[in-house]
């Protein structure tokens, strides 16, 4: 058992203690957080509490936390949408709500998961056994292109390529206002926010981020637009439209404002992706469709 102990600060007072926890340790899911909870680990001032009580200033919360073991993960017979494949590398067009690769308190229903039933021992090994042919990857509620490699030969290579820039990311997403430019770019550092945990900020202290967007489409309250990645960083796209004024419709992290629409998450697509073939070099491009809840949107505004 691993124990943790830590002091509420003013900023926290009157959040809900699953809440202040997972903004401690982003590493620790929320639902997994509850479960704790309801089996009474978690101790504020040496008392037992639930899961709706609100912390104060000074309260001193406690916890035990079961010392991790790697779970097995297990493949799972998931349809996957496969834009590409070879011999070194898959590109899949990755569904809306499908988290990439299992952690803390979830290990079912992942890419992970769908990519070993579907390709067994074909994947590389480099990011162990959590994270098989996984080079990259996208957020949860972000759909579309992500490249996997099948062995680690042409992991190291798709690796450097991210890392030189030279993969082309063109994504598209709808965001708030009408942006009056016809492109723009984005040069802001990103790190993590100060406060909350799992969230990213524009950062002076963060990593270099270069974003270059283009108007697609304007509307009477909303822009749709393209962004091209010139790096890859958490979150980059939401963070830097959102500190322009324009952050992306339906993101509930790094916007307060309400969408009339029923939507999961933010409107944010990988569409294109391009990057050279590990084994012959030559220059590989795939476009994913805009996925069916996306073209509708674009349909009613």
């Amino acid at each position: 058992m691993d124990s943790f102990c830590f002091q509420i600060t003013e900023d926290m007072e009157d959040e809900r203690i699953d809440k202040c926890i997972s903004m401690l340790i982003d590493s620790l899911s929320r639902s997994y957080i509850q479960k704790l909870i309801k089996e009474e680990a978690v101790t504020v001032n040496g008392k037992i509490v639930k899961g709706s009580y609100k912390v104060k200033t000074d309260d001193e919360v406690s916890f035990l936390l079961p010392k991790a073991v790697e779970p097995a993960i297990l493949p799972e017979d998931i349809p996957l949408d496969i834009l590409y494949s070879d011999e070194d590398v898959v590109v899949v067009n990755k569904p809306k709500g499908m988290v990439v690769h299992p952690a803390a308190g979830h290990y079912t229903g992942t890419l992970v998961n769908a990519l070993m039933f579907h390709f067994k021992d074909e994947l590389s090994g480099i990011n162990g056994v959590m994270r098989p042919g996984i080079v990259h990857r996208i957020d949860r509620d972000t759909t579309g292109s992500l490249i996997v490699c099948k062995n680690d030969r042409a992991h190291n290579d798709i690796a450097n390529q991210l890392k030189e820039h030279s993969v082309v990311r063109k994504y598209h997403a709808i965001c708030y206002g009408v942006i009056k430019e016809d492109t723009g770019t984005i040069n802001q550092p990103i790190g993590r926010h100060p406060t909350g945990r799992k969230k990213m900020a524009i950062n002076p202290n963060g990593k270099h981020a270069v974003t270059h967007y283009k108007v697609l489409k304007r509307f009477d309250k909303y822009t749709y637009i393209e962004c091209e990645l010139e790096t890859g960083r958490t979150h980059q796209i939401r963070v830097h439209m959102a500190s322009i004024g324009h952050p992306l419709l339906g993101d509930e992290v790094y916007s307060n404002r309400k969408s009339p629409f029923h939507l999961e998450g933010q409107t944010l697509h990988a569409k294109v992706l391009g990057f050279k073939q590990p084994t012959t070099g030559e220059y590989i491009e795939t476009d994913a469709p805009l996925p069916e809840y996306f073209r509708h949107l674009l349909e009613i505004l």
